[in-house]
């Protein structure tokens, strides 16, 4: 599993990129690993609020669907439209296939490093 040392990591298995104000939201290769092949994503519009620990996307896999939180409160600056015709994008490179910028943001959850998260995900397995 690839955890880079530059991202921040949340339980619910979504990384943050801080840019600029603004962070990028996606999934870590541990979770595109536990869904399978990904056939479907659906994602919030621009503008919409998202709001810390609550779903704002899903994926669905050959296997199921699953709801994809935020680890953040703000609102959507922008979305990553490229996954919506290849969401295969997510299993080939899960940390170049941003899901949602978010900007104003208001409230974060408490961030694990890269080995912080790599060991909470070894010992979810």
């Amino acid at each position: 599993m690839n955890y880079p040392k530059e991202l921040c990591y949340v339980k619910s298995h979504e990384w943050v990129k801080k840019e600029d104000g603004t962070v990028l939201i996606g999934i870590t290769d541990y979770a595109q690993d536990a869904l399978g092949d990904l056939v479907f994503v659906n994602l919030p519009e621009v503008g919409d609020e998202v709001v810390m620990g609550e779903a704002f996307a899903d994926v669905e896999s050959v296997k199921a669907v699953s709801d994809v939180y935020s680890p953040v409160s703000g609102v959507v600056k922008e979305i990553n439209e490229a996954l919506l015709d290849q969401p295969e994008l997510i299993n080939e490179n899960p940390y170049e296939a941003w899901f949602i910028r978010v900007e104003q943001i208001t409230e974060e959850e408490e961030y694990m490093n890269a080995e912080e998260y790599q060991e909470f995900a070894e010992s979810e397995e």
